[in-house]
């Protein structure tokens, strides 16, 4: 195996903070790119964001900026401007998520910088896009579930609209953010030539949202909140177990359901008129859903995996963070990796997703202290040699 990744030598520049830009970066670094990440003189926000340390050092920080380099650059003098200028003049990707006309006003925008470099890919990554009445704006993941639709379909029906539990919009932004890269990538080994990369956070939400559009127009059906259910889809919830424990049971295929009914012990649901087919099934689901759970209240979690995973009916647990971290599959597919901070704690993070064959992505470092690689790019640069090595 290659062990550099299948993007080694690819030289990415990550410019603001958050998570949508850095998500994106992490996911480039995972891979192999050498990202270097320029940080204000406070800091990324990460390094503070979400639950922490007594020291105040982020638990999330060592994972959003695994596999970078850190670089300090006060982009509000003209020094800062010129040092991140000269390292996007040999950049691959420039990725940034600014409010739109912020690196105008710097003179680091797309046009600036392809001037010197015309092979450049520059990637936007902003709560409305860099056109349109509102790209002005500033916006965070949560405007872009909210405007993209997914809000309006999440929770209960007699709630006001939820969220889930994650930052959705921004990691979603982030991942099409890559895509584009990687697509701007292949197209440039025909062309030669860069370009610009525009991913809105309404937008990468929105692309989700399946057919409600023509759900609505064509068939003037507005979706609506259905709690932990899609309309018309059943069995597929999660169900009581005697432990405790909530399983997601996904029977609602028609072979899948007959396989489920055997386990049940009750073949006869199979025939009976109210669960014959998929339209069947939908339409009784809260019946249908009673039955299972009277069933699968009977049995531990890990008695119903063994049941219906040896029977060929889908099926998991609704896991936990100690879930993930005790759970046999995730260790065996490393999924869970350890390392140690900067700060000298021992934490878990995420593997790398997806898996290669020959070239897969590893997590080589986690994240660096502020300015921590400001000699080595700026001896670099001094000496005329390419920060990028």
């Amino acid at each position: 195996m290659d062990v550099a990744g299948p993007l080694a030598g690819l030289k990415v520049l990550e410019l603001g903070s958050f998570i949508a830009g850095p998500f994106a970066g992490q996911l480039l670094g995972d891979f192999g790119a050498d990202v270097i990440k320029i940080e204000n003189p406070d800091g990324d926000t990460m390094r503070r964001w979400g639950v922490a340390t007594d020291d105040g050092d982020s638990l999330w920080w060592p994972t959003i900026a695994r596999n970078k380099r850190s670089v300090v650059a006060d982009l509000r003098t003209d020094e800062g401007r010129a040092l991140v200028r000269r390292l996007a003049e040999e950049a691959d990707v420039v990725l940034e998520n600014f409010r739109p006309g912020t690196l105008d006003r710097w003179e680091l925008h797309y046009d600036a910088i392809s001037g010197a470099n015309p092979g450049v890919i520059y990637v936007h990554v902003s709560g409305f896009g860099q056109t349109g009445p509102r790209s002005h704006e500033a916006g965070f993941g949560s405007i872009g579930e909210a405007m993209g639709g997914i809000r309006h379909t999440t929770g209960d029906p007699d709630r006001p609209a939820a969220r889930c539990g994650i930052s959705l919009g921004d990691s979603t932004a982030a991942m099409f953010a890559v895509m584009g890269t990687l697509s701007a990538l292949y197209e440039r080994e025909r062309s030669g030539r860069g370009q610009e990369i525009d991913v809105a956070l309404y937008e990468a939400v929105a692309a989700l949202m399946e057919s409600t559009l023509a759900d609505y127009e064509v068939a003037d059906v507005r979706r609506e909140r259905s709690g932990g259910v899609l309309p018309g889809i059943a069995p597929a919830n999660a169900y009581p177990t005697a432990d405790g424990s909530e399983i997601l049971i996904a029977g609602n295929a028609d072979t899948v359901f007959r396989r489920l009914c055997e386990v049940m012990d009750r073949p006869d649901l199979a025939e009976d008129a109210r669960f014959v087919d998929h339209a069947a099934r939908g339409e009784h689901a809260a019946e249908l859903d009673l039955l299972v759970s009277q069933w699968s209240v009977g049995y531990t979690s890990n008695e119903l995996i063994d049941l219906l995973g040896s029977a060929g009916v889908p099926v998991g647990r609704v896991y936990t963070a100690p879930d993930m971290l005790a759970d046999e599959h995730y260790a065996a597919r490393e999924m869970i990796v350890r390392a140690t901070a900067r700060a000298g704690f021992d934490l878990p993070m995420t593997g790398v997703v997806p898996r290669f064959s020959r070239t897969p992505g590893t997590i080589r470092d986690v994240g660096p202290d502020l300015g921590e690689h400001n000699p080595e790019v700026e001896d670099a640069l001094a000496t005329g040699r390419s920060a990028w090595g």
